[in-house]
């Protein structure tokens, strides 16, 4: 018996899109029946007669969107996608967690904004708003304390803004047991 994976089971892999098409690109998937994460924060821009604010992709150029792998071409002629990200021809999925993270920050409400890529510096666990349960690095900018969520196989961040009180670090221990590079270091 041949059984279609539910949409559950199914990946989220990342779609590179023309500049600006991203909306564009995510409708399209929609209307073809596909489940697609598009988050968006809110700026302002200022026009030489009035200050506007705008919905902008948290991810430039990118919109998530689960799918099966091996059958790729109804979401590679939709107009505005450019590529599936992957490594070389092979697509590769976006970690469940990172995605469940975004979709967390992003129905939270909280204040959120691009953020350059970061692997260094404090790594907290979120044990109480609502964040609860997500891991980030922690990080002071402006005065303010932002929870930085990182995409890792775009190598881009999302800054989210926290109440200091909300967070505890996660000890170095923890975390070397469970980072990829130290399995690498350990099997050269």
């Amino acid at each position: 018996m041949n059984v279609a994976p539910t949409a559950v089971s199914l990946p989220w892999l990342a779609l590179q899109t023309r500049c600006r098409y991203e909306g564009f690109v995510a409708k399209q998937l929609r209307h073809k029946g596909y489940q697609i994460l598009l988050p968006l924060y809110t700026c302002r821009r200022r026009w030489s007669d009035r200050i506007k604010e705008l919905e902008l992709p948290l991810f430039p150029g990118y919109v998530f969107c689960r799918f099966n792998p091996l059958d790729r071409l109804p979401i590679l002629v939709t107009p505005g996608v450019i590529q599936v990200i992957g490594i070389g021809k092979i697509p590769t999925p976006v970690d469940d967690a990172e995605i469940a993270a975004i979709q967390t920050a992003v129905q939270s409400g909280l204040p959120r904004q691009p953020w350059p890529f970061l692997q260094i510096g404090q790594r907290v666990r979120v044990e109480c708003g609502p964040l609860c349960g997500l891991e980030g690095i922690f990080v002071d900018f402006k005065g303010r304390h932002r929870l930085v969520l990182s995409v890792t196989l775009l190598q881009r961040s999302v800054a989210v803004e926290v109440d200091g009180a909300w967070v505890i670090p996660i000890p170095q221990q923890l975390r070397a047991d469970t980072d990829p590079a130290s399995f690498r270091h350990a099997n050269p």
